[in-house]
């Protein structure tokens, strides 16, 4: 937004705002923030920043914690929510050293900031775009309890078909199971909602390419965005996300980016399309490729194949996306591509025609990722299947033209599958990430650190009763 503090002053002086707040992102993807008063914003705080723990952002041992921000200019935005004026922006981690601060190498803008310098080292491209879908929830009340004598949830939404025979207040309109898709009102209770979260994003900068009803029919909802770069479309990733989650608590309701929060119903993910440009020029089209795809379109496919489960520890890297990831709600269970498979976890559209449309889409990630690392890994086997040669038809990976979820078990076992839970993931991503620290992109540190936390996750997750495992074992 702006190029000197001279013009972020300007601006707010104009606009009468007299607070400026600083947003991170810690390992896990979300946001963190401080506030000053804008008088106190100086020259010197983007030169030497402002000091923080870096601890408990989950990146530093509590020993070598002390770590400062420097805020970004660029991704300055006004903060609609805030109940003061106030000028938001994203700042990026430096380490104190002498005689000068350096950036910290697991920061996560640092590492999608480094996927993209070493995008251009290699002379491939000198951009990837990516256009991602947010699909998500909106509940009117949620509840969890999780004491080690009381465990459980409670969601509502007053468009579910569970409240049709609600007797104490009731206009009828519900929205049956698993047929929301595109549902028009009156059964389609948040079309205003939509509408007005896309005017704050349109006025954030965050172009939006459309929005509507999501196939479950408990409030879930989809926002597509259009095309960014990588690094950009991380930080507008976060943005969405803090927008969406604001504007609904704003009118007294609530949001989840969670995969699967409500069994039965289709699960949010976040499919991500892409495509690579050097020199403002399109390398994913050829008239005469499979599915006009070139040569380095399918070996990009065939890196994010072949690394595909690797991938899912930081695409996927919560216990729950695990139960999204199943045959039957059109999120993708097998490792393979296709034209208009929803079924396949890489979709190539067949409506994108024009070369600088020519891309495609891949299916599995959900909102519960850090956006900045699942973007670079995704960059990085992309990289990595061009760098080899990776032709994804002659690795076995493809193209399934058919419907995967209706294979014969003999034909499934003839198929790749993507992990079934994340403890297999991240045994994956533990054996598999060489291609992510090429060009130190990934440092070893993060990776090691980001299986410990997640493992730990996983574990938690493994040793807590279940509500479901009392109706199926207390009798025996």
């Amino acid at each position: 937004m702006f190029a000197t503090l001279e013009q972020a002053k300007d601006f707010c002086s104009e606009n009468n705002i007299n607070m400026v707040d600083f947003m991170m992102i810690d390992l896990d993807g979300r946001w963190r923030h401080l506030t000053m008063p804008m008088a106190r914003f100086t020259e010197d705080t983007l030169v030497s920043g402002i000091g923080f723990d870096g601890s408990n952002y989950g990146f530093a041992a509590v020993e070598k914690s002390d770590m400062v921000f420097i805020p970004d200019l660029k991704s300055a935005f006004v903060d609609k929510f805030a109940e003061v004026p106030t000028l938001a922006m994203i700042g990026d981690v430096f380490v104190i050293g002498l005689p000068d601060n350096y950036r910290f190498d697991q920061d996560p803008r640092n590492v999608a900031f480094h996927a993209e310098e070493y995008l251009k080292s290699t002379g491939i491209a000198d951009e990837m775009r990516i256009g991602p879908e947010f699909e998500f929830h909106v509940f009117d009340h949620v509840s969890y309890r999780t004491a080690s004598n009381n465990t459980g949830f409670k969601v509502d939404s007053n468009e579910a078909e569970w409240n049709s025979g609600n007797e104490d207040f009731n206009l009828g309109y519900k929205v049956p199971k698993k047929a929301g898709y595109h549902t028009a009102p009156p059964l389609d209770k948040l079309a205003g909602f939509r509408s007005r979260v896309t005017l704050i994003m349109e006025e954030q900068g965050i172009a939006v390419k459309y929005h509507h009803h999501e196939v479950s029919g408990s409030g879930q909802l989809e926002i597509e965005v259009e095309f960014g770069g990588m690094l950009e479309m991380a930080d507008k990733t976060m943005m969405t996300k803090y927008i969406i989650k604001n504007a609904a608590v704003k009118e007294n309701k609530t949001v989840t980016f969670m995969p699967k929060p409500i069994f039965g119903e289709a699960g949010n993910g976040m499919h991500v399309h892409m495509h690579l440009f050097k020199d403002g020029k399109p390398l994913f089209y050829d008239k005469d490729g499979y599915s006009q795809l070139s040569e380095t379109a399918l070996y990009f496919i065939g890196g994010l194949l072949k690394h595909a489960k690797a991938l899912c520890a930081l695409t996927n890297p919560s216990t729950n996306s695990y139960k999204r990831l199943v045959p039957g709600y059109e999120a993708p269970v097998t490792i393979g591509y296709a034209t208009s498979n929803r079924s396949s976890v890489i979709r190539i559209p067949a409506y994108a025609k024009a070369p600088d449309k020519k891309r495609f889409e891949l299916r599995n990630p959900d909102g519960t990722c850090n956006p900045y690392y699942a973007y670079a890994a995704i960059l990085m086997a992309g990289i990595d299947g061009i760098q080899n040669k990776t032709d994804p038809k002659a690795e076995g990976y493809g193209p399934y033209d058919f419907n995967l979820y209706k294979i014969s078990d003999e034909e499934k076992k003839k198929i790749k599958q993507l992990p079934r839970s994340l403890g297999e993931a991240l045994d994956c991503l533990e054996n598999d990430h060489e291609f992510l620290t090429k060009g130190g992109v990934f440092p070893e540190k993060l990776i090691e650190l980001w299986l410990k936390n997640k493992r730990d996750d996983a574990a938690r997750y493994n040793i807590t009763p279940q509500p479901i495992e009392y109706e199926m074992y207390y009798d025996l």
